[in-house]
């Protein structure tokens, strides 16, 4: 049987706050059986994240709101998921912190990575998205790419705050 690589990220998903960064990060890569393999994919998100690299001895507990989401997503990166899911990556972080965040989204994008992202900053969510869903209590009323949802003046006013 195969084994499931759907990682799911949401941001009560913290990281385990007693533990540094880098036993987290193990944490996720716990699977791995290949020898030198977890060095590696450790590797990967620390060129992803180079700041997670510096905090590597650092309990996790003390980083910053946008260090524990990127931590969170390096860690379910160490699994090396078919589909990242990511719930609200922007929720309390400072409009620096999410735009790098959303950059190193858009690099995980690029690198092949299939994402399933849940996001109230539209903007933000549109720039990285080839696909959009718009909900209202719980139901899809609109569906399509940034630039066509864009060009729909009812649903950019109702529902997009645009």
């Amino acid at each position: 049987h195969e084994f499931c690589q759907l990682v799911f990220n949401n941001n009560h998903g913290r990281p385990f706050r007693e533990m540094t960064v880098t036993e987290n990060l193990k944490a996720g890569g716990y699977l791995c059986k290949e020898r030198g393999e977890v060095q590696r994919r450790l590797e990967m998100v620390y060129q992803l994240f180079p700041v997670l690299k510096e905090r590597g001895n650092q309990i996790s507990g003390t980083l910053s709101g946008g260090e524990q989401q990127m931590l969170a997503i390096g860690r379910a990166l160490m699994f090396q998921p078919k589909l990242l899911c990511i719930d609200e990556p922007s929720t309390g972080l400072s409009s620096r912190l999410k735009q790098e965040l959303f950059e190193r989204m858009k690099q995980i994008q690029r690198s092949g990575m299939t994402m399933l992202l849940v996001e109230q900053d539209v903007s933000s969510a549109f720039q990285l998205a080839s696909r959009n869903y718009v909900l209202s209590h719980g139901r899809v009323i609109a569906e399509g790419t940034s630039e066509e949802l864009l060009k729909d003046e009812t649903i950019r006013k109702t529902y997009l705050g645009l």
